[in-house]
Protein backbone atom coordinates (compact mmCIF):
# COMPACT_ATOMS: atom_id res chain seq x y z
CA UNK A 1 0.00 0.00 0.00
CA UNK A 2 1.11 3.65 -1.00
CA UNK A 3 1.00 5.97 1.86
CA UNK A 4 -0.35 9.42 1.52
CA UNK A 5 1.80 12.47 1.17
CA UNK A 6 0.74 15.56 3.57
CA UNK A 7 2.24 18.84 2.84
CA UNK A 8 2.58 21.42 5.72
CA UNK A 9 2.87 24.81 4.44
CA UNK A 10 3.01 28.32 6.88
CA UNK A 11 4.84 31.29 7.57
CA UNK A 12 8.07 31.99 9.66
CA UNK A 13 6.60 32.06 12.98
CA UNK A 14 3.44 30.66 12.54
CA UNK A 15 4.80 27.38 14.69
CA UNK A 16 4.76 25.27 12.08
CA UNK A 17 7.70 23.33 13.33
CA UNK A 18 6.53 22.86 17.21
CA UNK A 19 3.26 21.38 15.63
CA UNK A 20 4.45 18.58 13.41
CA UNK A 21 7.08 17.65 16.39
CA UNK A 22 4.17 17.31 18.49
CA UNK A 23 2.04 15.66 15.56
CA UNK A 24 4.84 12.99 15.17
CA UNK A 25 5.00 11.96 18.63
CA UNK A 26 1.31 11.47 18.57
CA UNK A 27 0.70 9.63 15.68
CA UNK A 28 1.26 6.10 14.00
CA UNK A 29 2.53 5.58 10.89
CA UNK A 30 3.80 8.98 10.11
CA UNK A 31 6.97 10.43 9.06
CA UNK A 32 8.50 13.72 8.32
CA UNK A 33 10.67 14.49 5.18
CA UNK A 34 13.71 15.80 6.24
CA UNK A 35 15.23 18.73 4.00
CA UNK A 36 18.56 20.14 2.59
CA UNK A 37 19.22 23.36 3.50
CA UNK A 38 22.39 25.70 2.84
CA UNK A 39 21.58 27.90 6.01
CA UNK A 40 23.71 27.31 9.32
CA UNK A 41 22.34 25.53 11.88
CA UNK A 42 20.30 27.39 14.69
CA UNK A 43 20.63 26.53 18.37
CA UNK A 44 19.99 23.34 19.27
CA UNK A 45 19.22 21.77 15.32
CA UNK A 46 21.33 18.90 14.50
CA UNK A 47 21.90 17.48 11.07
CA UNK A 48 20.35 15.04 9.78
CA UNK A 49 17.24 15.07 12.53
CA UNK A 50 16.48 18.66 11.59
CA UNK A 51 17.75 19.39 8.09
CA UNK A 52 20.88 17.89 6.11
CA UNK A 53 22.75 21.26 6.11
CA UNK A 54 25.03 21.49 2.92
CA UNK A 55 26.44 24.09 1.40
CA UNK A 56 25.65 25.56 -1.58
CA UNK A 57 28.00 23.96 -3.98
CA UNK A 58 26.54 20.35 -2.69
CA UNK A 59 23.19 21.97 -3.13
CA UNK A 60 23.73 23.22 -6.85
CA UNK A 61 25.08 19.38 -7.25
CA UNK A 62 22.11 17.73 -6.13
CA UNK A 63 19.77 20.29 -8.44
CA UNK A 64 22.26 19.03 -11.00
CA UNK A 65 21.39 15.22 -10.33
CA UNK A 66 17.99 15.91 -10.52
CA UNK A 67 17.94 14.65 -6.73
CA UNK A 68 15.15 16.82 -5.41
CA UNK A 69 11.93 16.95 -5.34
CA UNK A 70 11.25 20.30 -5.14
CA UNK A 71 13.36 22.79 -3.93
CA UNK A 72 13.42 26.82 -3.22
CA UNK A 73 15.27 30.25 -2.29
CA UNK A 74 14.14 31.33 1.17
CA UNK A 75 15.97 34.18 2.68
CA UNK A 76 18.75 33.77 1.25
CA UNK A 77 18.91 30.08 1.35
CA UNK A 78 18.20 27.24 -0.49
CA UNK A 79 15.94 24.12 0.74
CA UNK A 80 15.51 21.28 -0.95
CA UNK A 81 13.50 18.00 -0.26
CA UNK A 82 15.19 14.34 -1.57
CA UNK A 83 13.13 12.62 -4.46
CA UNK A 84 14.12 9.37 -3.78
CA UNK A 85 13.89 9.41 0.33
CA UNK A 86 10.11 10.61 -0.02
CA UNK A 87 9.51 7.79 -2.40
CA UNK A 88 10.65 5.02 -0.40
CA UNK A 89 8.70 5.92 2.74
CA UNK A 90 5.54 5.89 0.71
CA UNK A 91 6.37 2.59 -1.05
CA UNK A 92 6.47 1.32 2.28
CA UNK A 93 3.03 2.30 3.43
CA UNK A 94 4.30 5.28 5.15
CA UNK A 95 2.21 8.59 5.31
CA UNK A 96 5.02 11.35 4.94
CA UNK A 97 4.83 14.89 5.73
CA UNK A 98 6.53 17.39 3.91
CA UNK A 99 7.26 20.48 6.26
CA UNK A 100 7.97 23.05 3.15
CA UNK A 101 7.44 26.44 1.89
CA UNK A 102 4.43 27.33 -0.69
CA UNK A 103 6.80 27.30 -3.98
CA UNK A 104 7.63 23.98 -3.24
CA UNK A 105 4.20 22.58 -2.07
CA UNK A 106 2.87 24.03 -5.82
CA UNK A 107 6.15 22.12 -7.29
CA UNK A 108 5.52 18.93 -5.24
CA UNK A 109 1.18 19.09 -6.18
CA UNK A 110 2.44 19.24 -10.16
CA UNK A 111 4.04 15.57 -9.54
CA UNK A 112 2.04 13.97 -6.93
CA UNK A 113 -1.89 14.99 -7.88
CA UNK A 114 -2.64 13.30 -4.26
CA UNK A 115 -0.67 15.07 -2.02
CA UNK A 116 -2.86 16.64 0.82
CA UNK A 117 -2.21 20.11 0.80
CA UNK A 118 -2.42 22.29 4.63
CA UNK A 119 -1.39 25.92 5.49
CA UNK A 120 -1.36 26.93 8.66
CA UNK A 121 -2.16 30.19 9.56
CA UNK A 122 -1.50 32.80 12.61
CA UNK A 123 -4.61 34.12 14.62
CA UNK A 124 -3.49 37.76 14.05
CA UNK A 125 -0.75 39.81 12.06
CA UNK A 126 0.65 41.27 15.58
CA UNK A 127 1.13 37.45 17.30
CA UNK A 128 3.06 36.53 13.87
CA UNK A 129 5.19 39.66 14.65
CA UNK A 130 5.76 39.12 18.19
CA UNK A 131 6.81 35.31 17.61
CA UNK A 132 8.65 36.37 15.46
CA UNK A 133 10.68 38.74 18.04
CA UNK A 134 10.36 36.61 20.88
CA UNK A 135 12.92 33.46 19.08
CA UNK A 136 15.11 36.28 20.09
CA UNK A 137 17.72 34.71 17.64
CA UNK A 138 17.88 37.30 15.05
CA UNK A 139 18.61 41.11 14.95
CA UNK A 140 15.99 43.56 14.23
CA UNK A 141 16.95 43.98 10.31
CA UNK A 142 16.56 40.20 10.05
CA UNK A 143 13.15 40.18 11.56
CA UNK A 144 11.24 42.67 9.28
CA UNK A 145 12.83 40.94 6.90
CA UNK A 146 11.13 38.20 7.63
CA UNK A 147 7.94 39.71 8.71
CA UNK A 148 7.86 40.84 5.31
CA UNK A 149 8.25 37.50 4.00
CA UNK A 150 5.85 36.04 6.13
CA UNK A 151 3.05 38.11 4.97
CA UNK A 152 3.68 37.60 1.39
CA UNK A 153 3.82 33.59 1.88
CA UNK A 154 0.09 34.16 4.06
CA UNK A 155 -1.25 35.58 1.02
CA UNK A 156 -0.70 32.17 -1.02
CA UNK A 157 -2.97 30.08 1.53
CA UNK A 158 -6.17 29.71 -0.99
CA UNK A 159 -3.92 27.41 -3.30
CA UNK A 160 -4.38 24.58 -0.76
CA UNK A 161 -6.59 21.96 0.57
CA UNK A 162 -6.92 22.70 4.28
CA UNK A 163 -6.37 25.84 6.23
CA UNK A 164 -5.79 25.15 10.39
CA UNK A 165 -5.38 28.56 12.82
CA UNK A 166 -2.76 28.27 14.63
CA UNK A 167 -4.54 30.48 17.56
CA UNK A 168 -4.49 28.11 20.19
CA UNK A 169 -1.93 25.13 20.16
CA UNK A 170 -4.21 22.14 21.30
CA UNK A 171 -6.47 22.80 18.84
CA UNK A 172 -4.53 23.12 15.68
CA UNK A 173 -2.86 20.03 16.77
CA UNK A 174 -6.06 18.40 16.88
CA UNK A 175 -7.37 19.98 13.58
CA UNK A 176 -4.08 18.20 11.49
CA UNK A 177 -4.41 14.93 13.65
CA UNK A 178 -8.53 15.34 12.23
CA UNK A 179 -7.50 15.74 8.43
CA UNK A 180 -5.04 13.18 8.52
CA UNK A 181 -7.33 10.54 10.32
CA UNK A 182 -9.85 11.63 7.79
CA UNK A 183 -8.04 11.12 4.68
CA UNK A 184 -6.94 7.30 6.02
CA UNK A 185 -10.34 6.49 5.72
CA UNK A 186 -11.13 7.46 2.28
CA UNK A 187 -12.33 4.52 0.02
CA UNK A 188 -9.35 4.15 -1.73
CA UNK A 189 -7.28 4.12 1.63
CA UNK A 190 -9.67 1.59 3.19
CA UNK A 191 -9.63 -0.60 0.24
CA UNK A 192 -6.06 -0.89 -0.05
CA UNK A 193 -5.22 -1.41 3.80
CA UNK A 194 -8.05 -3.94 4.25
CA UNK A 195 -8.52 -5.27 0.24
CA UNK A 196 -7.65 -8.95 2.31
CA UNK A 197 -10.87 -8.52 4.77
CA UNK A 198 -13.10 -6.82 2.20
CA UNK A 199 -11.95 -9.44 -0.32
CA UNK A 200 -13.30 -12.35 2.33
CA UNK A 201 -16.83 -10.66 2.89
CA UNK A 202 -17.55 -11.05 -1.11
CA UNK A 203 -15.80 -14.63 -0.97
CA UNK A 204 -19.10 -16.99 -1.47
CA UNK A 205 -17.15 -19.92 -0.27
CA UNK A 206 -19.25 -21.48 2.50
CA UNK A 207 -17.99 -21.00 6.43
CA UNK A 208 -19.01 -22.73 9.32
CA UNK A 209 -18.70 -21.85 12.68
Amino acid sequence: MAGTLFIITAASGTGKTSLVKELLSCTDNLSVSISHTTRQPRPGEINGTHYHFIDHASFQSLIQASEFLEYAQVFDHYYGTSKQAVIDLLAQGIDVILEIDWQGALQVKAQFDQAVMIFILPPTRQALAERLSNRGQDSQEVIKKRLAGSLDEIRQYDQFDYVVINDRFEMALDDLQTIIKSHRLTLQAQQARHAALIAALFDDTPTYP
